[in-house]
């Protein structure tokens, strides 16, 4: 997967957004996430959630935030195997 990786609140945290045109199923996404983490909030928007002591918010779109996290290359394979899990 490809991704454009942007820094975001004062470079603590990065938001991978994918090339690729996704739809992501929140509700499906929730559930799927509930095995590996755990889910703090959702709505029709984004899913909020811890992962491995990061917070996680993503998007329908594919896009993917990090909290706190400031290696890029960690960003693309947390994204890549997140969203493989998700699609």
């Amino acid at each position: 997967m490809m991704f454009t990786i942007t820094r975001l609140c004062g470079g603590k945290a990065l938001m991978a957004a994918s090339h690729e045109s996704m739809n992501i199923d929140l509700e499906r996404a929730s559930e799927i996430l509930k095995n590996f983490g755990t889910v703090k909030n959702k709505d029709e928007m984004m899913l909020i959630a811890d992962w491995n002591g990061i917070e996680l918010t993503i998007y329908p779109q594919g896009n993917i935030m990090f909290h706190p996290l400031s290696d890029k290359d960690l960003a693309v394979k947390y994204a890549t195997e997140i969203l493989e899990r998700l699609r």
